[in-house]
């Protein structure tokens, strides 16, 4: 029924979609920043196996590389 008056007047969708996208507008730009949801940062976790290999020889052939990838 709502969608047929609508159809028939398509101004007043218009006028009543601009309506509320404007209000929308107003209501976000008066949100305060505590009000804003909390976004953590992207983490990445990888990890690798070096069998029979050190710390610094698995640092420097393995983490390193793939550190520098990520970044």
């Amino acid at each position: 029924m709502l969608t047929a008056v609508f159809v028939r007047r398509p101004i007043l969708a218009s006028v009543l979609s601009i309506v509320v996208l404007l209000a929308g507008t107003v209501a976000g730009l008066n949100l305060p920043i505590n009000m804003y949801p909390d976004i953590a940062p992207v983490q990445v976790t990888v990890s690798a196996n070096y069998p029979g290999a050190d710390a610094e020889t698995v640092a420097g052939s393995v983490a390193a590389p793939i550190e520098k990838e990520i970044n």
